[in-house]
């Protein structure tokens, strides 16, 4: 059971109902014609409303005009996307494709984030508020950003619609007000406010915030509202009910099923009377399934189809009483996707910049954009994570162009603890815990930490101003070391030992840069960083010892490098680890300018570096990466320091140690390398990929002024893996092979990479 289900157990209300058996209506006893006014009412109930798709259909076939829809939960949200205009079969098309896991998980997609938020969404397992020294968690699995993404860009056709009367069909939808415990029938505003205020599940869903209310599932006090479409004047009632029976004692074993048990019994004497003012009521045999088994959609949508042909006789009487047969036409939504924004009103703003909401929107007005491109810029904002709700209208003027209304609930948390595990082959065990606070010094500040407990210790301290399109600035600070069996031979590349009687020897790596830098956003993709560094590095072994010092260890490099440099990167991968499409770049120069110059063999001299990447989806579930990387030296020869060092395999490798399948960690070096790869991945099941690809490369001194870059590639390799994505982020093992060594390597890692 996925994680948000079973938390969401623990407090969803499952409504008792009132069964009744299939009945032959009086039709005698009501008007006909225009008197007759038909009226629709459906309930909540989960995953289960998705049945209420399949009575529409049946409703639809009979040919019935239905002059008004009350719902609550699920049934508000059905309800008023077919008030809209949807008709039945479009419905059914529409959540066919929603990925409902994505939808309920705030899932936002990971183009929607800046560098540093993806960075830190795909490092730390967990992530809490930390405000005054106090965990704290959240007041909901999901803030519903999503779901009312989706509706506002469902019902943007009917957008200037403030009248919910004014609709396709007359509508309503009933909330909750979680402070009074009173229901609040919603018939006026915001549509995707409403349905997502109605189905706002406690625990499941944050509260959303209309007229200084705090409005929650509208099942908590009325699941079912007939009685508001009596009032309307609906004078003939087709009611779909999805709730839950009271359970039997077998049913009966745990706490959460007798929590669910308990709430039921609030709703079964209500139910008798509604169900009394129910002309055709229509209980669907979906018992079988839960409220969160949305990937069971289809066979759900089938069971109130097929509940619905029951009442055939009934839907054909009553179509007869209208005197026409109506026919739903599908909803026809212009194909002009582009949209001129003049203007740009915000509200709620109290902390954040107009111009740092402006640079996440990516407008500046007046801009020509389109539907999609703005609920992108949504979704930018959305996962900052410095909002908790963000609502959005569009108001047309006279000449057709639109003034945007933005209208924010900031989050009042700007401290959180975050934590992360992880193991690989280079860096051993790790347990990852971060301190991060927002608007330290600025409102549009943060201040990051990472410290990295295991076999070696590092941290990561970041400090940066996020001003999208306009100028940042920032400085990080960064501690990596580990230790490492490497060939002898390498080392005899980069030093005078003399090695002859080793096969390997351990060097313990140890880096340490600090950086400040100004950052800014072009063409709304591209990253620009440009910057000081200092970088101190050491290399040393204990395997070796002088003849004339037995006791000291040896350096290969103890010194400290100054230098500017720039760096531009790109990245569109819609997932880092197992990417199906979009492209990668990096491009980084560094200038080294000064340095302590531990060996006395410093010269100025620079290090160019192109790092391309392009991932597509060649069939279902199946995907290709295409991947060239290569850099050289400028200067310094004798320095071989910071030279391209090919071999191992991870991400995230520090300065030029570039993976390479084939090679254990460390095994050549030079200061010209070209590579390139390519891999092809399979995601058999859920969540579970098989991997394979090969490697080749070029590497060595002055490799581009010789024109060797051009040759048959020197080295190669082949490798074959697997990839599981947990909670702790990905497991992956890889087996590799390269025919020039004739050995087969095999790697491993678990959780996220840091």
């Amino acid at each position: 059971m996925k994680i948000y289900q079973s938390l969401l157990v623990l407090v969803l209300l499952n409504w008792a109902t009132y069964a009744q058996d299939t009945t032959t209506v009086d039709f005698s006893k009501f008007p006909k014609g225009d008197n007759l006014k038909v009226g629709l009412v459906l309930s909540g109930g989960g995953a289960k409303g998705l049945a209420h798709i399949g009575v529409l259909k049946e409703i639809e076939a009979a040919g019935i005009k239905i002059d008004y829809i009350g719902g609550t939960s699920m049934g508000a949200i059905i309800g008023g996307l077919y008030a809209s205009g949807y008709n039945a079969h479009q419905l059914d098309s529409i959540f066919e494709a929603v990925n409902f896991d994505k939808l309920i998980q705030d899932d936002l997609p990971r183009s929607a984030r800046s560098f540093y938020e993806r960075a830190d969404a795909e490092k730390y397992a967990i992530s809490l508020p930390f405000d005054n020294f106090k965990i704290s968690f959240p007041s909901a699995l999901s803030k519903g950003q999503n779901i009312y993404n989706l509706f506002t860009e469902l019902t943007h056709h009917v957008q200037e619609v403030d009248d919910f009367s004014k609709l396709d069909i007359p509508f309503f939808c009933v909330a909750t007000d979680a402070e009074k415990g009173q229901a609040i029938v919603l018939d006026k505003g915001c549509l995707p406010e409403a349905i997502t205020a109605s189905g706002a599940l406690p625990s499941l869903f944050s509260p959303v915030i209309l007229d200084d209310k705090i409005l929650i599932d509208g099942g908590v006090v009325n699941n079912y509202p007939v009685e508001e479409l009596r009032r309307r004047g609906a004078n003939f009632i087709i009611g779909v009910d999805v709730q839950d029976d009271l359970r039997g004692k077998n049913e009966l074993k745990s706490a959460p099923e007798m929590l669910i048990q308990i709430n039921n019994y609030r709703t079964i004497e209500a139910m008798k009377d509604k169900v009394a003012q129910t002309d055709i009521y229509i209980k669907p045999n979906i018992a079988g399934y839960s409220v969160v088994d949305f990937d069971k959609g289809a066979a759900i949508i089938e069971g109130g189809e097929e509940k619905a042909k029951e009442y055939k006789s009934d839907f054909k009487k009553l179509a007869d009483l209208q005197h026409k047969e109506f026919i739903k036409p599908p909803l026809e939504i212009s194909d002009q996707d582009t949209l001129m924004i003049r203007s740009v009103s915000i509200n709620g703003n109290k902390y954040y910049t107009r111009s740092y909401i402006l640079g996440k929107l990516k407008i500046k007005t007046p801009i020509e954009t389109t539907y999609g491109a703005l609920f992108d810029g949504i979704n930018n904002l959305a996962a900052s994570n410095n909002f908790q709700r963000i609502n959005h209208k569009l108001e047309r003027y006279d000449d057709g162009q639109y003034h945007l209304i933005i209208n924010l609930s900031e989050s009042e948390a700007t401290t959180y603890i975050k934590a992360g595990i992880h193991y690989d082959d280079i860096y051993k065990s790790a347990a990852l815990v971060n301190l991060t606070k927002k608007r330290v010094l600025f409102k549009n500040d943060i201040a990051s930490f990472d410290l990295a407990l295991g076999d070696n210790i590092r941290y990561n301290f970041d400090y940066y101003s996020d001003n999208g399109f306009y100028i940042g600035f920032g400085m990080r600070s960064r501690y990596n070391s580990f230790e490492r069996k490497v060939d002898a031979r390498f080392v005899e590349q980069v030093s005078d030992l003399p090695l002859e009687s080793f096969n390997t020897i351990t060097i313990d790596y140890t880096d340490l840069t600090n950086q400040v830098y100004l950052q800014t956003l072009f063409q709304k993709q591209f990253s620009l960083n440009l910057g000081l560094e200092h970088k101190f590095l050491k290399i040393d072994t204990e395997s070796v010892r002088l003849m004339d010092d037995p006791d000291s260890k040896v350096y290969f490099e103890n010194s400290h490098y100054y230098s500017t440099y720039g760096n531009l990167l790109l990245d569109t991968f819609d997932n880092k680890y197992f990417p199906t499409s979009g492209w990668y770049f990096n491009g980084d120069f560094h200038l080294y300018l000064f340095s302590s110059d531990y060996n006395a063999n410093f010269e100025e001299f620079s290090i160019a570096q192109a790092h391309i990447k392009y991932a597509k989806k060649l069939f279902p579930k199946f995907s290709m990466v295409l991947d060239a990387e290569g850099g050289f030296k400028i200067g310094a020869a004798t320095n071989s320091t910071l030279n391209f060092v090919l071999g191992g395999w991870g991400n995230d490798f520090i300065n030029n140690l570039v993976s390479f399948y084939g090679y254990d960690l460390i095994s050549v070096s030079g200061d010209g390398m070209v590579k390139s790869q390519i891999s092809f991945d399979y995601n058999f099941y859920r969540k579970n990929h098989l991997n394979f690809g090969a490697n080749i490369a070029n590497l060595e001194n002055d490799l581009f002024t010789s024109g060797n870059w051009l040759s048959a590639p020197d080295y190669t390799g082949y490798y074959l893996g697997y990839g599981l994505e947990t909670l702790v982020g990905p497991l992956q093992t890889k087996l590799s092979y390269s025919p020039e060594i004739d050995k087969v390597f095999w790697n491993f890692s678990l959780g996220f990479w840091f």
